[in-house]
């Protein structure tokens, strides 16, 4: 294996680093947003409920590489100029922030109704309450899904090959026509798989205990 073929792996390791940490900041920051919106119940709010009900239900259940594809060719129809990279961190976070809606919203669920109203007789508003109130409760339940989420994410980040993002698997796939050993080449992918998921779920592992030890206390 040359030096350019090394290049050409360390190249799609940091492509599928980009898109993982895009796609799950992107879809972290609008599964909250959509999530703390979801809790309302005010009137006004229940079209874009439903909205964002339907949004969920739809990208939870659609497999990724139907939302790239949808996505693909949407930019392509619009004639939007978006590259393959943009692409995919765009269908990433949808599928992101459909899940992650959905966690969030049960963890926020998950407090007790009592806290609700313990802020409504300290007169705090319905966002004051999130924040001061149900947000720092709901943290327990919400982290420890959302990192076994991202790992799982991580992986999905291989199908952003299919448009042509060089992404790691399909570096590994370059340099398995070029007739490097495939064993050798995905072997090599495995690794650099493991080492960005690893330490995520460690960490995920660590949050966990120590919201656990917070628990108890």
């Amino acid at each position: 294996m040359t030096y350019y073929d090394l290049g050409l792996l360390l190249e799609g390791f940091l492509t599928t680093m980009i898109l993982a940490l895009t796609g799950g900041i992107a879809g972290f920051v609008l599964g909250f947003a959509a999530a703390l919106l979801r809790i309302t119940d005010t009137r006004s709010m229940a079209p874009l409920r439903a909205a964002l009900l339907v949004y969920c239900l739809v990208f939870r259940r659609i497999p990724f590489l139907v939302t790239l594809m949808l996505v693909f060719f949407a930019s392509q129809s619009l004639e939007v100029n978006l590259s393959t990279l943009t692409v995919a961190a765009i269908s990433l976070g949808l599928i992101a922030a459909a899940y992650l809606c959905e966690i969030t919203r049960g963890g926020l669920q998950s407090v007790h109704v009592n806290q609700w109203q313990a802020a409504r007789a300290l007169n705090f508003s319905y966002w004051q309450a999130l924040r001061h109130v149900i947000v720092p409760q709901a943290w327990r339940v919400i982290l420890p899904p959302t990192f076994g989420f991202l790992v799982m994410f991580i992986k999905d980040t291989a199908l952003a090959s299919q448009i042509g993002v060089m992404d790691l698997t399909a570096a590994g796939k370059t340099l398995a026509n070029k007739g490097i050993s495939a064993p050798l080449v995905y072997g090599a992918i495995l690794m650099l798989y493991f080492l960005l998921s690893y330490p995520l779920s460690r960490l995920g592992k660590r949050v966990e205990r120590r919201l656990a030890a917070a628990r108890n206390q």
